[in-house]
């Protein structure tokens, strides 16, 4: 899960790590007024809350010196559709406006804390050359980035927080608020399960560090362990992929016309490659998971076929746990609960698949068999067109 800028702050302030006083987030420009008192003595900065980065050269932050300009600018941003290097060539719809002091800049330095998948643990990632995409610095100038990993059971050591803040080549009396901010970096990365904790830039000011700008991504699978983030509405989902989440299916909506179902996340992405090396585009993934019984199929093919991009469908299921026979049973009982108004692939594989097809045979609606991933993935391309 993705969060908005505003409400990473929020966790930041939550773990003492400064950030620009703000007047907090306003949703119609009747709001704006208060706001701006809330913020404080201007300039003011007005920053488009969408989830995305490379907002302000798209045009979704401005800076605002007085009460006319700071209106003009939420006016705007409000309700304009951003696009950035980010967004893919889609617009993001901002529907919400971040109002904040602004900040007398004297230096930016760039500071996250990722996952390290080849070192199974936590890595702070940090560059004195702060303030521009992190990925093109990489590219470029590799030796500009710093890299600490981090012992999950025991946090950041002072000794190394220490050394960071030498590397960054921080003036000595910011050295010790630069410890505690990147601690309480870790921390937060730490005791909300996350993936990524960024702060692009952390500016250097007169009065001491700020955390101009924040972006958190936590893990959807440790959201039962924090029950106010789990209430939370993420912008980024759709329609379909709400529904989904409500019936506890992992979905994803794509721009193909092949509609996938398959049993687990591996088999679900594997799944999706041979479509596109049949010549096809998933239009989706969906991964009804270890026990696809009657009620998670029939509640998959009704999110499944609510996408009006959808011209074929494509079921591939692996039997281990539940039978094939079984699993031929519960798509067979949900087929009579939804209406399939487009052709329908089924590859089955796994206990007792010969049972399962001779079922799927009986069925009286028109089911086309395949024997392997790849049959079926050129079937579904087939009649797809």
């Amino acid at each position: 899960m993705k969060l908005l800028e505003y409400e990473s702050k929020t966790l930041f302030q939550a773990h003492r790590i400064p950030v620009p006083p703000s007047g907090g987030v306003i949703r119609t420009m009747a709001q704006l007024p208060a706001a701006l008192r809330r913020a404080g003595k201007g300039p003011w900065v007005i920053k488009a809350q969408v989830l995305a980065g490379g907002r302000g050269k798209a045009g979704g932050i401005k800076l605002a010196r007085t009460p006319a300009e700071a209106k003009e600018a939420a006016k705007s941003i409000l309700g304009m559709t951003l696009v950035t290097h980010q967004t893919h060539g889609q617009g993001l719809k901002v529907r919400e406006v971040l109002v904040e002091c602004g900040a007398k800049i004297e230096r930016e330095i760039y500071l996250s804390v990722v996952m390290d998948r080849k070192a199974c643990g936590p890595t702070i990632i940090a560059s004195a050359e702060g303030g521009m995409e992190i990925e093109r610095l990489a590219a470029e100038k590799p030796e500009a980035i710093l890299r600490q990993p981090v012992d999950p059971s025991t946090g950041l050591p002072d000794f190394a927080a220490r050394r960071l803040a030498f590397q960054l080549r921080l003036p000595p009396e910011r050295v010790a608020q630069f410890c505690h901010l990147v601690k309480s970096l870790v921390w937060l990365f730490l005791e909300h399960d996350c993936s990524l904790v960024e702060v692009n830039p952390l500016v250097l000011t007169p009065k001491g560090l700020l955390a101009l700008d924040g972006k958190v991504v936590t893990d959807d699978n440790a959201l039962f362990r924090h029950p106010d983030l789990a209430k939370r509405r993420d912008p980024e989902l759709s329609v379909l992929e709400r529904e989904a989440q409500k019936a506890d299916l992992s979905y994803i909506a794509l721009d193909g016309t092949i509609g996938c179902m398959v049993n687990g996340a591996g088999l679900a992405m594997g799944t999706m490659d041979t479509i596109a090396l049949a010549g096809g585009k998933p239009a989706n993934f969906l991964d009804v998971g270890g026990a696809a019984d009657e009620e998670r199929v029939t509640k998959a093919f009704q999110i499944i076929l609510k996408d009006p991009k959808v011209k074929a469908v494509l079921v591939n299921i692996f039997g281990g746990i539940v039978k094939c026979d079984m699993i031929a049973s519960g798509i067979l009982a949900a087929l009579k609960k939804v209406q399939l108004r487009v052709p329908l692939v089924v590859r089955l594989q796994g206990t007792n698949v010969e049972k399962g097809r001779e079922l799927l045979s009986q069925a009286k609606v028109k089911i086309v068999s395949a024997e392997d991933l790849w049959d079926a993935a050129k079937k579904a391309v087939e009649v797809s067109r």
